[in-house]
């Protein structure tokens, strides 16, 4: 069973919500941002959350990376909806060329990485390498969640 949850104007702040009745491990957020941009399924990563992922993840479960990488993205495309924000406030003109490359990173995020369709079998390490290949869009040395020996054996490779 899933308790879904719906909120006047999609506002998730108020009234509170009572899932008391059920066991959560986790939330996920969906967005209508994104799926109006077709994102599919349009699962907004920012404020959805897993209480299981640590347990689940990492050398001896799925790779090495998987921790730190995901550390990473997630950091990279908040900073990169920060830019994209400053963007339509004050205009591109406005940016850093560093806020246009996590703006631009923000852009392939949604639609390379969160949006994989319905019929899409991604394995994880398939999702590891695409998240490497979205971290090469950003200097080496914007990468500051992840250890070099990890930098060296996933960020050169190409």
């Amino acid at each position: 069973m899933i308790p879904i949850l719906t909120m006047p104007e999609d506002d998730k702040t108020h009234p509170i919500p009572d899932l008391t009745g059920y066991i959560t491990e986790g939330q996920i957020i969906l967005s209508r941002e994104l799926y109006r941009k077709g994102v599919m399924p349009p699962v907004d990563v920012l404020p959805s959350l897993s209480r299981l992922k640590d347990k689940g993840i990492g050398e001896g479960k799925t790779r090495e990376d998987h921790s730190n990488t995901m550390n990473q993205l997630f950091s990279a495309y908040a900073r990169g909806k920060e830019a994209k924000e400053l963007m339509v406030i004050l205009g591109e003109a406005a940016l850093t060329d560093m806020d246009k490359l996590y703006a631009k990173f923000a852009d392939a995020f949604e639609k390379e990485y969160v949006s994989q369709g319905f019929n899409q079998d991604r394995s994880v390490e398939e999702t590891l390498d695409l998240g490497w290949k979205l971290l090469r869009i950003l200097p080496r040395s914007e990468h500051k969640r992840i250890s070099d020996k990890l930098l060296d054996k996933y960020y050169d490779e190409k």
